[in-house]
């Protein structure tokens, strides 16, 4: 992984914790076999300066791991996308992009 702040996402309880938690939640949907999702990584990656206490940055190998992504879809109604970038906050759904619309400084804001 490229930041050592993203923690994989690699099985359903966390999932769980991330629907049901009240802090801010980042998922970044990421195909490890797609150069335009390496790309979008590697530039939100360059960007995001936010620490891991002011929200928590998951990274979903969608090779590896898509029933999760199927899962994602399926819990919070946004159609799958690779790469797709999925903020919640207190508990709700507040920012979904995917491909050139994932911005990191779009992401700060809606943190403040």
């Amino acid at each position: 992984m490229e930041n050592s702040n993203w923690i994989p996402l690699e099985n359903q309880e966390q999932l769980n914790e991330i629907f049901n938690s009240k802090d801010p939640i980042l998922v970044f949907k990421h195909s490890t076999r797609c150069h335009i999702s390496a790309f979008a990584l590697s530039r939100f990656t360059k960007e995001w300066n936010v620490s891991p206490n002011e929200c928590q940055c998951y990274l979903l190998d969608l090779i590896r791991f898509r029933e999760l992504s199927n899962e994602i879809a399926h819990l919070s109604g946004v159609v799958h996308q690779s790469p797709q970038l999925i903020l919640w906050k207190d508990g709700k759904l507040v920012h979904t992009a995917s491909h050139h619309q994932i911005d990191a400084e779009e992401i700060k804001s809606l943190l403040s």
